[in-house]
């Protein structure tokens, strides 16, 4: 449900969309809607969003906003991530109240997971 002044929809840089699209289907089992070749949007995966066509990607280490998912197993999902063609850019580690890591998918963006 929309509402208002709520964060409604995220949309990310991604310099190959056909490689993110198959990195999340495969990792996540999220779903895609294409619009035209430079906009693809994101279903299934929690909050609506899409991604663009661009050259720059989404880093921590370049002062970007980190999107961090949730799991349930944390070693599992790690293992479906690097199956799936993304590189670990921070193993496993602990912060106060959880565990996570990160990663950087196909498409050239950081992420995190992180469980419990």
């Amino acid at each position: 449900m929309n509402q208002h002044g709520k964060i409604n929809y995220i949309e990310l840089p991604c310099r190959d969309l056909a490689a993110t699209k198959a990195f999340f289907s495969e990792a996540f089992g999220w779903g895609f809607v294409d619009y035209g070749p430079d906009y693809m949007a994101i279903t299934d995966a929690g909050i609506d969003g899409g991604f663009y066509k661009s050259e720059r990607c989404a880093r921590t280490e370049q002062g970007s906003a980190l999107v961090v998912l949730y799991s349930n197993n944390l070693e599992q999902t790690l293992q479906q991530v690097v199956a799936a063609g993304a590189s670990v850019n921070l193993a496993i580690f602990s912060f106060p109240g959880g565990r996570r890591f990160h990663f950087i998918e196909p498409g050239g963006n950081e992420y995190a997971v992180w469980s419990e």
